[in-house]
C-alpha cells in the first residue's frame, strides 16, 4: 500500500486548489523541527478546482480535522457516516479513505509529524497515546457546542501561525495537546485504560527509561543508555526479550526505537543551540564526532553540518 509523503499530500493539495504551494506554506514554516501546519476548511473550498478526495492509503503524518458537514470515511472493515460535525484523529498506521458527500464543507484541519510534539517538557510519543493506538476508529460525531469549542482552539492556532511571537510554535504545541485531550476524553474508558500485559509493561517502562533521558540541556550531559542492552539490562530482561516485546507492540526494533530518539534529539541540538559537532556527538554517547557524522547521514541523508545549515 504506498505511503503518502508531506510533499506528496501538498502537491496533491497544490493540484487541486487555486494559488499553488505559495499560498499553503506560511513563511519560515520550514525552519522548525519536525512540521506543523493548519487549514481554513472554508478557505480552501474557496480555492479548489474540483471535489476534495482522500485516496485509500497510510500517510506520513498525523492529523487532527474538525469536521463540518457530510462526509464518509472508509476503512478496511468499516464505514463511518459523518452527517454534521465530527473530531478525527489520523495517524500514519491506519490507513483511510476520505469521501465528501458534498461540497457544503467547513471546519479545520491540521498536519503535524511526531517530531514536532516530541519538544515538550512531557516528552510525547504519538503512538503511545490512547488516541492514536491502532485498531480503533477515533472519528468522535460532535454537538454544535463541542463542535465551537474545538474550533475556537483552532482559531487560536490559526492566529498564532501567522503572528511574529518568537515562542509561537511552542504555544502551538500546547493548543495541539489540548485537542488531543479534548478527543482522548470522548474515548470510552475501556480505550483509555487498556489492559496491561507483561509485555506492555515492559514497553512502557522502556519508553519512560528512553524519555527520561531526555531532553539534553547542557553540553556537558551525556545519554547514559546508549544500546538495546543498556535498556534490557536496567529492565533485568534478556535483550532478545526487550526486542521481542517492543516489535509486538510498537512494530519496531529497540534499536530502530533508540536510533529514532536519538535522531529527534540531534536535529533538535543542531538546529537551535549553537553547540559545536562534537560536543553534540559527546552528548549523545559518540565517542567520534566521525562516528556521529556517519550515524547522521545514514538516518537523514545529510551531514550534520549541512542540516545546520
Amino acid at each position: 500500500m504506498e505511503i503518502i509523503s508531506l510533499d506528496e499530500f501538498y502537491q496533491q493539495l497544490a493540484s487541486a486548489t487555486e494559488g499553488g504551494l505559495s499560498v499553503l506554506l506560511p513563511d519560515g514554516i520550514n525552519k522548525e523541527i519536525g512540521h506543523f501546519n493548519l487549514f481554513n476548511v472554508d478557505e480552501l473550498i474557496a480555492r479548489v478546482r474540483e471535489k476534495p478526495f482522500m485516496p485509500y492509503n497510510r500517510r506520513a503524518y498525523y492529523k487532527i480535522s474538525l469536521i463540518s458537514g457530510r462526509n464518509r470515511a472508509e476503512y478496511a472493515d468499516k464505514v463511518i457516516d459523518i452527517e454534521r460535525n465530527a473530531l478525527l484523529f489520523a495517524t500514519p498506521k491506519v490507513p483511510y479513505h476520505w469521501l465528501p458527500q458534498d461540497m457544503n464543507q467547513g471546519g479545520y484541519f491540521c498536519v503535524f509529524t511526531d517530531e514536532f510534539l516530541v519538544q515538550t517538557k512531557s516528552g510525547v510519543v504519538l503512538d503511545e497515546l490512547p488516541i492514536f493506538q491502532p485498531g480503533g476508529y477515533p472519528i468522535f460525531q460532535l454537538s454544535d457546542e463541542e463542535s465551537e469549542t474545538i474550533s475556537f482552539i483552532f482559531r487560536k492556532i490559526e492566529k498564532e501561525l501567522s503572528s511574529d511571537y518568537i515562542f509561537k510554535y511552542d504555544l502551538i504545541r500546547n493548543y495541539v495537546l489540548e485537542l488531543i485531550h479534548y478527543g482522548q476524553k470522548l474515548q470510552p474508558a475501556t480505550s483509555l485504560y487498556p489492559t496491561h500485559t507483561a509485555s506492555a509493561r515492559v514497553s512502557s517502562l522502556f519508553i519512560e527509561l528512553l524519555e527520561r533521558q531526555f531532553p539534553i540541556e547542557s553540553h556537558h550531559q551525556k545519554l547514559s543508555l546508549r544500546t538495546a542492552k543498556d535498556y534490557a539490562d536496567r529492565l533485568s530482561v534478556h535483550v532478545n526479550h526487550l526486542n521481542k516485546v517492543l516489535k509486538e507492540n510498537t512494530g519496531r526494533t529497540t534499536t530502530d526505537i533508540i536510533t529514532g530518539r536519538i535522531i529527534q534529539e540531534a536535529k533538535i541540538l543542531l538546529k537551535q543551540t549553537d553547540w559545536n559537532i562534537s560536543e553534540i556527538a559527546f552528548c549523545l554517547g559518540f565517542e567520534e564526532v566521525a562516528h556521529f557524522s556517519n550515524f547522521f547521514k545514514k538516518q537523514t541523508s545529510f551531514a550534520p553540518v549541512a542540516f545546520r545549515a
